[in-house]
């Protein structure tokens, strides 16, 4: 199973997302989320950024490009106070 198919599954079961409830999320098919599972469709770009913003994590991190899974855009940076 290819990178980003294992890693969409892996994290969509981790948060008991079923096929169709990511699916719902992103508009699109139950049948598509089971083709990108299957590896019998490659997601495009924008379904990529859909299916990560989705399962919280990175495009990067469902491609392999680095194994960290965490997003960063849940993170807040510090404030600073101008004088």
């Amino acid at each position: 199973m290819s990178v980003t198919a294992n890693r969409i599954k892996e994290l969509r079961t981790q948060k008991k997302l079923t096929q169709s409830e990511l699916a719902e999320i992103i508009n699109t098919s139950r049948v598509t989320i089971s083709r990108i599972e299957s590896e019998a469709r490659q997601p495009s770009f924008a379904m990529l950024s859909l299916i990560a913003n989705a399962l919280d994590t990175t495009m990067d991190y469902l491609q392999g490009k680095t194994d960290n899974a965490v997003s960063y855009t849940h993170l807040t940076l510090p404030t600073t106070e101008r004088v």
